[in-house]
C-alpha cells in the first residue's frame, strides 16, 4: 500500500547456500544421534531384565546391538564434528571477506581525500594562513598597537607639551587674581566692643537666672 515500506531484498549467495545446506546436515546429524543415544539405552536396559530372568544368551544379543550403535554414534560424532567445523570455517572466511571489502571501500575514499587535498595544497594553505596572520599584525599595529608602545614615543614632544601646560596654568591663575577684589585691612573695634557687651550681659542674666 501507500505505507507500506520496501526493504531492498538480500542477495543469496552460493556461500549462503553452502552454509545453510551445512546446518540442515549437521541438524539431521544431531537428530540421528539422538536416536542412536536412545536405542542404545533401551538395548541396555533390555539386557538387564533378560539377565534377571536368566536369559543370558538374549541379553548377550542385545548388549551386541547396543555395541553396534556406540559405533554408529562415534562415527555420528566425527561427521558432526567435521560439518561444524565447516560451518564455523566458511562463516569466519565470510567475516574476513567483508572486512577485506570494507578496508578496501575505505581505502578508496581516501584516495579520493588525498586526490582533493593534496601536499602541495596543504602547504600553500598554511603559507597563506601565515601571510595572512602577518598582514593583520602589521594593520593592528598601524591603527594604534604602536602609539601605545611608550619607546615609541618622542621625549622632546612631551615635554614641549608639558611646558605649555604649565605657561597655561600661571597665565589663568595671574588673570583670577586680578579681578578679585582687595581684601580689607582695616580693624572693626566698634562691633568688637558691641559683642563683648553683649557676651557679658548675657552671662549676667544667666547668673539672675540661676
Amino acid at each position: 500500500g501507500f505505507f507500506s515500506s520496501s526493504k531492498p531484498k538480500k542477495k543469496v549467495t552460493q556461500h549462503d547456500k553452502a552454509v545453510l545446506d551445512l546446518k540442515i546436515q549437521r541438524d539431521k546429524l544431531k537428530q540421528q544421534q539422538k536416536n542412536v543415544n536412545g536405542i542404545i539405552e533401551r538395548e541396555t536396559e533390555i539386557a538387564r531384565q533378560l539377565l534377571r530372568k536368566n536369559q543370558k544368551d538374549r541379553a548377550l544379543l542385545a548388549l551386541k546391538k547396543k555395541k553396534l550403535q556406540e559405533g554408529l554414534l562415534d562415527k555420528l560424532e566425527g561427521m558432526l564434528e567435521n560439518v561444524q567445523t565447516m560451518v564455523d570455517s566458511i562463516e569466519y572466511a565470510q567475516m574476513e571477506l567483508q572486512v577485506f571489502e570494507s578496508l578496501k571501500e575505505g581505502n578508496e575514499v581516501l584516495k579520493q581525500i588525498h586526490a582533493v587535498m593534496t601536499i602541495e595544497d596543504v602547504e600553500k594553505l598554511m603559507d597563506d594562513t601565515q601571510e595572512a596572520i602577518e598582514y593583520q599584525n602589521e594593520i593592528e599595529q598601524l591603527l594604534g598597537s604602536a602609539n601605545l608602545d611608550p619607546s615609541l614615543m618622542d621625549e622632546e614632544e612631551l615635554e614641549n607639551e608639558l611646558a605649555e601646560l604649565l605657561n597655561e596654568s600661571k597665565s589663568q591663575s595671574e588673570v583670577d587674581l586680578e579681578g578679585m577684589p582687595d581684601a580689607p585691612t582695616d580693624a572693626l573695634p566698634e562691633t568688637t566692643a558691641k559683642a563683648k557687651g553683649k557676651g557679658k550681659a548675657g552671662g549676667k542674666q544667666l547668673v539672675a537666672a540661676t
